[in-house]
């Protein structure tokens, strides 16, 4: 339906005075290439329900909420994960190995919207230890319970990923040749295991990294955070076609640039990887 439309019906006078103002009048390929000629100059064009501020503005003030909550987000789940990868692998088949893919499977299987309100009922509620919602400006007792929220699904699939792609590795030929000189594990594990082993990673990380900034509309939702999950929820809700479509495109073309910067990462942990 219409983003003008509502339990009030608009004189039609008045619609036509909306339909001006915003060229819906015009022809569908006027209006399809008006819109990638301001496209192509950065300019994704006039909120229909926030009638004081552009596209621009409204992405300009949620997605640094969005990108400092994930970035925070993504540096746990790949520390974590990879740390708790790692020493499952080594561990294999001993209860550290079970207790890591334990815990694993359960925060693939748990989903967000579960996960985030216990958390709240737990640490903000019971304990009183964190708020259990707002921003305020990004403060980092603001931050921790989303955070975690966020970053627990990719921890445990990291950490699933990390585990196989290392016992692979463990298992190879370079690695029985590095133990068989002498060489101590730590370096073993440190030089010549990690970098391989990583490689798996580093594909689930790209659609990781675009997922955990731009994807989390029920954490944001959940924490009442100013970030483009929930403006984009409020754009759908709300009708406001031009924000959802430049909401989406802006997460296809994180989606693009962090599968290059990817690919290039591929090239400089391994150098036998060229394009």
């Amino acid at each position: 339906g219409s983003p003008f439309t509502g339990e009030r019906t608009l004189p039609p006078e008045v619609m036509a005075n909306i339909e001006a103002k915003y060229h819906l009048n015009d022809p569908i390929m006027t209006q399809y290439f008006n819109y990638l000629k301001q496209l192509a100059h950065g300019d994704f064009g006039p909120s229909f329900k926030y009638k004081d501020y552009s596209v621009n503005d409204l992405v300009a003030s949620s997605f640094p909420v969005s990108a400092k909550l994930g970035f925070a987000a993504f540096f746990l789940a790949v520390v974590l994960g990879v740390s708790a990868g790692v020493i499952a692998a080594l561990k294999q088949n001993t209860k550290w190995d079970f207790a890591v893919m334990g815990v694993a499977m359960t925060g693939v299987v748990i989903p967000s919207f579960v996960v985030a309100p216990l958390l709240v009922m737990i640490f903000a509620i019971t304990l009183h230890w964190l708020p259990g919602g707002g921003w305020n400006g990004g403060a980092l007792q603001y931050m921790i319970l989303p955070m975690v929220a966020l970053s627990l699904a990719y921890i445990a699939s990291i950490a699933r990923i990390t585990r196989g792609s290392m016992i692979e590795v463990l298992h190879s030929n370079f690695i029985r040749t590095a133990r068989a000189k002498g060489l101590p594990m730590r370096r073993i594990i440190l030089r010549h295991a990690l970098k391989p082993a990583l490689l798996p990673v580093l594909s689930y990380m790209g659609p990781a990294f675009v997922g955990i900034i731009t994807g989390s509309m029920v954490i944001e939702t959940i924490y009442g955070l100013p970030g483009i999950g929930q403006l984009f929820v409020n754009g759908a809700l709300n009708r406001d076609y031009s924000l959802v479509l430049s909401l989406t495109i802006l997460v296809g073309a994180l989606t693009i640039l962090f599968n290059a910067i990817v690919d290039v990462l591929y090239a400089v942990i391994d150098p036998k990887i060229r394009y």
